[in-house]
């Protein structure tokens, strides 16, 4: 382990080994270490099925669940829009080699007790019962609009300056009532509360721009899931970081972050040292340097039914916004199942998650428990929500914050690209992978 390199990155979770892949990418020189034995870390893929409930202290699964090995269970299962920033940063730099994909089947919202398939074109904003009838004609003119927009031409603005304007500006121009703002804020947008009203209008359109376009690529929803479940991404980009260079190390305890007047100058592991010039690592590395800024709580439930009144959808993801149920934060509800090979035949796998707001975190998740029908298996447990005290720019230390409360990937990889942009004082070239990696075996 005695050497020197630009970057050592200390565990395996998938903003770590993303980080990884797109130092080496860059043509750092890159360590890369993991007190565990596994990929993942906070956010692994759990297999068999008899290691969840061990790990959950809970009796061993009977015959019923068909084959332990044939389960892979995500701890923090998260989706990918298909035309978002994961999606790009796995087909540029070559990922998708690794990882095979299959669309989620459903995209709902949910509305005074009840679920419905959130509206996304003219046709469907016309047909939804989340709106009544003259709602619907504004929605859909709403709709057109935004998809009009063109950043660069004034003229597709339609008097109204999307730049300068905040985005309650916009709904009054539409004359959308406060339901509507709620579903297309927290289901389209996928903002996780509503200070998004007051800021420019142009960064909303942007993200059901997003929704949209990924929308497009498969048709069912805008979501993808990974076959075999989200432990195969953390791989997928340490084998990538191995190609440009990258050294992996599990298994190996970090004792100490060595710094010289405050600075990071390397790593101990035992009476081993590696010199840096900069170290990234997840919240746990260094408890010291992070701050709690709340809880999420998650609840893993194992059914033997899709959720009802989904149309049996195999997969689905549901936004339960905030205002719905007197809440500051949303929840949300994902399911997989065996058609992405991380259950047996016939079996599901539904996460609820939120941020926490009271001291019965339990009572909070429960309009979403309500939603799946019988369940058969639920494991929940509650994480901290850390984030780093200081940006790392002057000790060159850089911290990723937890995993949050949503069922998508676009925050993890915000923090991603924004501490990439921190160590490196620039934003990710996406062109700097090798255009030729994908003739490489």
């Amino acid at each position: 382990m005695d050497d020197t390199y630009d970057a050592i990155v200390l565990g395996t979770g998938l903003k770590e080994c993303i980080l990884s892949g797109m130092l080496s990418v860059s043509g750092k020189k890159v360590l890369h270490i993991d007190r565990n034995k596994y990929y993942g870390g906070e956010s692994a893929s759990i297999t068999p099925l008899e290691d969840l409930f061990s790990k959950f202290k809970a009796p061993v699964p009977d015959k019923s669940y068909g084959r332990g090995r044939d389960w892979n269970v995500d701890l923090i299962p998260k989706f990918l829009m298909a035309n978002g920033l994961l999606v790009k940063l796995l087909i540029h730099t070559g990922v998708t080699r690794y990882v095979e994909f299959k669309s989620i089947e459903g995209s709902y919202v949910y509305k005074s007790g009840k679920i419905s398939k959130v509206p996304i074109d003219q046709q469907e904003a016309l047909s939804s019962d989340l709106m009544g009838i003259f709602e619907k004609r504004r929605f859909k003119n709403f709709l057109v609009w935004v998809q009009n927009v063109q950043e660069d031409d004034p003229k597709t603005w339609d008097g109204f300056d999307p730049f300068k304007n905040p985005m309650s500006a916009l709904y009054s121009k539409f004359n959308l009532d406060r339901n509507t703002q709620d579903f297309t804020g927290h289901a389209l947008a996928l903002y996780r509360n509503d200070d998004y009203i007051s800021q420019s209008a142009i960064i909303t359109i942007r993200r059901i721009k997003l929704y949209s376009e990924s929308l497009a690529r498969y048709g069912k929803s805008p979501y993808l899931y990974p076959l075999y479940g989200l432990g195969e991404l953390p791989q997928g980009f340490a084998r990538l970081s191995a190609i440009y260079g990258g050294t992996y190390m599990l298994d190996k305890p970090v004792d100490e972050i060595i710094k010289e007047n405050g600075v990071v100058i390397g790593v101990r592991s035992g009476t081993e040292i590696a010199s840096c010039k900069q170290v990234f690592c997840d919240p746990t590395y260094v408890p010291n340097m992070v701050h709690k800024a709340g809880q999420v709580i998650r609840c893993i439930c194992l059914l033997d039914h899709p959720i009802p009144n989904t149309g049996d959808a195999l997969s689905t993801q549901i936004i339960i916004p905030q205002k719905q149920v007197n809440r500051s934060s949303d929840i949300y509800v994902s399911l997989i199942s065996y058609t992405h090979q991380v259950a047996a035949k016939g079996w599901f796998i539904a996460m609820v998650s939120t941020t926490v707001e009271t001291t019965n975190p339990e009572i909070e998740i429960k309009p979403g428990l309500d939603l799946l029908g019988s369940i058969k298996q639920k494991f929940i447990y509650i994480s901290d929500y850390l984030q780093p005290l200081d940006d790392g720019t002057t000790n060159q230390l850089f911290i990723s914050t937890s995993y949050d409360a949503t069922t998508h990937f676009e925050t993890t990889c915000l923090d991603v690209l924004n501490i990439f942009k921190r160590a490196t004082g620039e934003e990710f070239d996406f062109n700097k992978v090798k255009q030729e990696l994908g003739d490489e075996e």
